[in-house]
């Protein structure tokens, strides 16, 4: 990763949870506010701000969309095949398509637009006709800021958690593990990653198939708001002198 898109990363970390403080500190969350508490500019934390606003109705609306389309083909057995897994849907008609499948999960928009997404990102093909999931992770093909919006989302969810954990007491503190080895040769270190990449996804998509079966349909449950929770996986590998 270059230099500047991990200090762009880095800056809407400290830009997110910065709002997040103040608002818990029952202050008002204001720009010159968290550019005080962070040490950004005020210049910084407002392009920020307006940025992630201009972003979060398209490139974000369609990361959940097609994080919800995948997670339904997964998960739903009216989508899978006999053998439990993604089935290969036929792209219209009835009940059992991937047009039933998009309607399901993603509202209004259209098949023909979810499909190109999901092309372009590599997580579906189009054989014989079939809609054909070939593979679950969805990272999408966006522009740089687009992705750095996305995907540094999980930054700040690691550094407020890491806040959390230093301020509350043991019992309160979220989960926060890690497994590490600093004497792997590089041709281990591929295997361990194939095998740390079948695994964690395979855990993933269990938790993400019981928050479905779980979910509100409202706002509000028993009068109390809806809570918003994640479990993120991360991999990492080193040359031994950047250890």
């Amino acid at each position: 990763m270059a230099y500047g898109t991990f200090a762009e990363l880095a800056k809407r970390a400290f830009v997110d949870e910065g709002f997040l403080l103040v608002e818990r500190d029952g202050k008002r969350a204001t720009v010159s506010a968290v550019s005080a508490l962070t040490g950004l500019t005020r210049k910084d934390v407002s392009r920020i701000r307006e940025s992630e606003a201009l972003l979060d109705g398209g490139a974000s609306q369609r990361y959940n969309r097609a994080i919800r389309v995948i997670s339904g083909w997964i998960n739903d057995p009216a989508f899978n095949d006999a053998s439990g897994e993604p089935a290969a849907l036929p792209l219209e008609g009835g009940d059992w398509s991937f047009a039933a499948l998009v309607r399901r999960y993603s509202g209004d928009i259209p098949a023909a637009a979810m499909l190109s997404t999901l092309q372009a990102s590599e997580n579906v093909e189009v054989r014989a006709g079939n809609a054909v999931l070939v593979e679950r992770a969805y990272i999408p093909k966006a522009t740089p800021l687009e992705k750095i919006n996305i995907l540094g989302k999980d930054v700040g969810e690691l550094v407020h958690t890491i806040g959390h954990n230093l301020e509350v007491l043991p019992e309160q503190r979220f989960f926060q593990r890690k497994v590490s080895n600093a004497s792997i040769a590089a041709a281990t270190a591929t295997e361990f990653r194939a095998l740390s990449t079948r695994k964690s996804q395979a855990l993933l998509e269990e938790y993400n198939a019981w928050l479905t079966q779980h979910q509100s349909e409202s706002d509000e449950t028993v009068g109390e708001p809806l809570r918003y929770v994640a479990v993120g996986i991360y991999y990492i590998e080193l040359p031994e002198q950047e250890q």
